[in-house]
């Protein structure tokens, strides 16, 4: 655990999804019907598996995010709660309904998802609060609220902690990236926002006009992240045997916001985040997989 006397909060900001989550021999491609070997309805959610990421590994996690005021949205939080996220700012509104995934997951443990989000859910974050809580040390925020994301991203900035953001797809806005401390992309994500697929140029050419500390995760073949003069390093995943990666991205996120809200330098912190992914790889059912610290300290000593 951190050697702080008390665990360090981190304001997660994003979205929030009910996951009802099918495990298939292999991906359905025909208009038939399909038998699952499994199944689980988990909560899921960029911002909101980070959120619990977090709360498992011994920090503690709030989730500013927006919600239905509908049975989907009571499930939502109510799943939240019982791992211990603080709710406070999970806003739920008249007449809106709440984002709901359907996933198959197949038998390599890849995973395919039919999302669903209200499009006429409200995107002004004026409810937000403007300064953050006593006690934050870091906040994360996804893409799929942008408005509220930068309106804590600034409030970290002005409180001098962290500002991760969790890059699966291109920022659909510039303040996004500009002011986050640590940009973390997916590979569609950083190829989206460069135009170049290869990652490591791709990431390099981010790097020239990007002062903060950037990063895309590879999933199986690790991280690459950008060091000490802009030069361009590879940490490699530890390897596990798969059997479900949705949420592992989430997971990853999540553990590393809080590997710098306890003061890791960033070579700890990826290593730290990329022992979680790959732990929870390991386990099925998405978020629900996410490791406990007591499981990802042994996992980590294991492998020293």
């Amino acid at each position: 655990m951190s050697q702080m006397s008390e665990a360090p909060l981190v304001v997660c900001v994003g979205i929030a999804v009910l996951d009802l989550v099918f495990r298939v021999e292999a991906m359905p491609r025909a208009a038939e019907k399909y038998r699952a070997r499994d199944f689980a309805s988990v909560g899921g959610g960029i911002a909101a598996n980070a959120a619990v990421a977090i709360a498992r590994l011994g920090g503690r996690a709030a989730l500013a995010t927006r919600l239905g005021d509908d049975a989907i949205g009571a499930e939502i939080v109510a799943g939240l709660e019982a791992e211990g996220v603080d709710c406070a700012l999970a806003r739920r509104i008249e007449g809106r309904r709440s984002p709901l995934s359907s996933i198959y997951v197949d038998g390599e443990g890849e995973r395919q998802i039919v999302a669903y989000a209200d499009p006429d859910m409200p995107i002004d974050p004026a409810w937000l609060p403007e300064r953050l809580a006593e006690g934050t040390r870091g906040v994360l925020g996804d893409t799929r609220w942008s408005a509220g994301a930068i309106r804590l991203f600034r409030a970290a900035r002005e409180a001098g902690v962290p500002s991760v953001l969790d890059a699966d797809r291109r920022p659909d806005d510039p303040d996004l990236l500009a002011l986050a401390t640590h940009a973390v992309f997916g590979q569609q994500g950083l190829a989206e926002t460069t135009g170049i697929d290869d990652p490591r140029a791709a990431l390099a050419a981010l790097a020239r006009s990007h002062r903060g500390f950037l990063a895309v995760t590879l999933g199986a073949d690790g991280v690459l992240y950008t060091g000490e003069g802009g030069a361009i390093v590879h940490a490699p995943a530890p390897r596990v045997a798969v059997v479900d990666t949705l949420g592992a991205g989430d997971v990853w996120h999540g553990a590393f916001a809080l590997a710098l809200a306890e003061r890791m330098d960033e070579a700890r912190a990826v290593a730290f985040a990329s022992a979680a992914a790959a732990l929870k790889c390991t386990a099925f059912g998405g978020r629900a997989g996410a490791p406990t610290r007591e499981a990802l300290e042994e996992f980590m000593r294991e492998r020293s």
